[in-house]
């Protein structure tokens, strides 16, 4: 494995352990909490947290605005459907779902940055949203779920814009623009429901959760510059490890058969697909050795 590629996976499953504690904090929101209003103090109080990182680090610029705008409205948008996800459904659930990110980022790797993708790779994503199926169950369609789906694509949407940046860009910058650039779009989607649900308790859960997610976009933020997107997005699956265990510990949630069979379809398969191409290519190499 090239060092490159470790230190993205590590960085990766790091990230993955914040991201589950942030998922965590959001089911700590009172009752009264709504996602919009919630979204838009978490904003807030994250360009609050950066900006002193951002002016340490020199007041860098980017030439790149454009794509930092896409990032943050595409994300808002994201973030605000998966905390809807989240106060809606089990943790275990919201991530067995929000997981197909990593075959969304494989697929959409394949369509937009022109990575190779092997036939076994497409499928396992085909195995993969099958899985999503069987988790989503049409018969008992949920919105919360379909929500939760939406946040994972706009999420691998943002995992594959990172690629288009340069490396030399400093973090601090590009999650500043993430957050910054948003705050237009959920002030008026806030504002419309006339910030419901505004509360103390509300603003010190916004704090504890920014504490984690920026550190999560942070570690996604170095991964991804240093490895390919399909080479590193297995990692992502830590996460579902992360969160059902957490979901169960805190909270007392667990899955039913039927979703334990979905999640497996989801995860399992690219879990083991490094050790399948390794042992596709021995053979192949072992079939053109020499009688």
């Amino acid at each position: 494995m090239q060092r490159t590629v470790a230190i993205g996976l590590i960085l990766l499953t790091v990230g993955n352990l914040f991201s589950a504690f942030y998922d965590v904090s959001v089911k700590w929101l009172p009752d009264d909490a709504n996602a919009a209003t919630f979204l838009l103090v978490r904003q807030v109080t994250a360009v609050l947290m950066l900006l002193p990182l951002w002016l340490k680090a020199g007041r860098p610029g980017t030439s790149h605005f454009k794509i930092h705008l896409w990032r943050a409205n595409t994300g808002a948008v994201g973030a605000l459907f998966l905390i809807i996800g989240l106060m809606a459904l089990p943790l275990a659930t919201v991530s067995s779902l929000f997981y197909s990110a990593p075959l969304m980022i494989m697929v959409l790797g394949a369509v937009f940055l022109k990575e190779q993708i092997t036939p076994l790779q497409w499928g396992i994503a085909a195995l993969g949203f099958a899985g999503i199926l069987l988790i989503l169950r049409p018969s008992e369609l949920e919105l919360a779920g379909i929500a939760v789906l939406v946040s994972a694509f706009t999420f691998s949407l943002n995992q594959m814009s990172l690629r288009k940046l340069p490396s030399t860009e400093a973090a601090s910058l590009t999650l500043l623009c993430y957050n910054l650039l948003s705050l237009p779009l959920i002030l008026l989607v806030a504002l419309s429901q006339q910030l419901a649900g505004l509360s103390w308790p509300l603003l010190g859960v916004a704090l504890l959760s920014n504490a984690f997610l920026l550190a999560y976009n942070w570690f996604c933020v170095l991964a991804y510059r240093r490895a390919k997107a399909s080479e590193i997005a297995v990692a992502e699956y830590s996460g579902l490890i992360f969160i059902v265990f957490l979901g169960w510990l805190l909270f007392d949630e667990w899955l039913d058969t039927l979703s334990w069979v979905g999640a497996a379809l989801v995860v399992l398969p690219t879990l083991c697909l490094p050790a399948i191409a390794k042992l596709m290519k021995a053979r192949e190499l072992k079939a053109q050795e020499p009688v």
